[in-house]
């Protein structure tokens, strides 16, 4: 009884795949064997024999034989970063003996990467790979899985045709566009006198020691009366290591920091932001730590030029978070250097950033005006009204403070925070 279900269970899949031309043909052919027994005409009835068999027998062969159709799919390249084109190219060969009609492929790929595509192949060769490719152009970061490759087949006669899966799913990384940045942020070059921080040379036996123009909030007990004698204005010593100790630079992903959706989200800006800091300064010889806005490390990047970057991999996969604040309870930077991209921030929010800061590490932030991203507000003087008092908070602890808008050239953000020497934030992109 199993035998007999299995059987008849493989005949209606076989008659399942008949085409619409088959099913006509084996329509034809019962009404030919109708007409046949009822005129008596046994010539007729071979025909109509014949016509009914033709269809059965190629299903049933079709699926008895199942065509062997082997298919790999290739990433070119693996990484393709938001905005770039990169190509996804398949070989598809035959093992199969029954040779196969016409083939219909489509690979399924989510809409963020482009249109489905779709291949036609009338004859495939044995034994030999055709390749067929298709282009990608991403519009949203993340790890996109493509697939699965379907395969519509059909026999030589077009009577009947099955699927197969060929391929399932293969991944593919879409990593955020990193824009060219100039310049290295104030104090990076210790030694120089074009960055706000001098290096003098005292005398004989006595320590060089790197002073920088004084900020409100400095401790008074750092002031260097030498050099302020000198230069005549109010000088402070700097303590913290050099710029080239390290950096770590800090991402803000909440969720109810950000506003916007899709592609031109703040958050999308933001991590563009902070990937294009990271590789600019771990190109530069940096060493780079890219932490979440609770301190957590995401990425770390040695210095020096790479082409496949971990923080690149990192923020690719960058999901938002869920907490309402920004709760750290340490130093977010380690004693390090910091860059803060930040979304909207509370109060509360900036004094956990800062109440753990050394007053002689370095720290600069860039704040995005994260309501102009969604469009509710359209005039400048409002827009930047929801950022001001956090950035007045953050200068009164000794932060370097740059608001952002939409539209605003990475490029111009950089050099601007590049510019954070003297105290006070700057306002760019929305000031008019």
């Amino acid at each position: 009884m199993a035998t007999g279900s299995t059987g008849s269970a493989a005949m209606f899949r076989s008659l399942s795949g008949l085409t619409t031309r088959g099913r006509c043909l084996l329509a034809a052919g019962v009404a030919a064997a109708v007409c046949a027994a009822v005129l008596n005409e046994r010539d007729l009835l071979r025909v109509a024999v014949f016509v009914i068999a033709l269809p059965l027998f190629v299903a049933l062969l079709a699926s008895a034989s199942k065509v062997r159709i082997g298919a790999t799919r290739t990433m070119l390249p693996e990484r393709v970063p938001v905005g770039g084109h990169g190509e996804i190219q398949l070989d598809l060969w035959r093992t199969g003996r029954l040779p196969a009609g016409e083939i219909l492929l489509e690979d399924g790929i989510p809409y963020a990467l482009g249109s489905r595509p779709r291949f036609v192949v009338e004859r495939l060769p044995q034994h030999r790979s055709v390749p067929l490719r298709y282009p990608v152009q991403p519009t949203l970061r993340g790890i996109h899985r493509v697939g699965p490759l379907r395969a519509t087949i059909t026999d030589p006669f077009g009577l009947c045709e099955f699927e197969r899966e060929l391929i399932s799913h293969s991944r593919l990384v879409v990593v955020p566009r990193v824009a060219t940045l100039w310049g290295q942020p104030a104090g990076a070059g210790i030694g120089t006198d074009d960055d706000g921080n001098i290096r003098l040379h005292a005398g004989q036996g006595e320590i060089d020691v790197v002073v920088r123009q004084y900020r409100q909030g400095d401790d008074l007990r750092k002031v260097h009366w030498r050099s302020t004698a000198r230069r005549d204005e109010m000088m402070v010593r700097v303590e913290e290591r050099p710029w080239r100790g390290g950096t770590t630079v800090l991402l803000d992903h909440r969720a109810a920091a950000h506003h916007g959706t899709g592609a031109t989200a703040s958050l999308e800006w933001a991590v563009e932001f902070a990937a294009s800091v990271c590789l600019h300064l771990s190109n530069s010889g940096h060493h780079v730590r890219l932490v979440s806005e609770h301190g957590r490390l995401l990425a770390e990047a040695q210095g020096g030029p790479t082409r496949d970057s971990p923080v690149l991999d990192a923020l690719a996969a960058l999901q938002p978070a869920h907490e309402r604040d920004i709760t750290t309870g340490f130093d977010p930077g380690h004693g390090q250097e910091l860059i803060a991209v930040l979304g909207t921030i509370s109060s509360d929010s900036v004094h956990e950033l800062t109440k753990c800061r050394p007053r002689g590490a370095r720290s600069l932030a860039v704040l995005l005006d994260t309501p102009a991203w969604s469009g509710a507000i359209s005039a400048p003087e409002h827009r930047s009204a929801a950022s001001d008092e956090s950035a007045t908070l953050l200068r009164a602890a000794g932060w370097g403070v740059v608001v952002a808008h939409p539209g605003t050239p990475m490029s111009q953000v950089w050099a601007q925070l590049c510019r954070e020497a003297a105290p006070g934030a700057s306002l760019i992109g929305g000031a008019s």
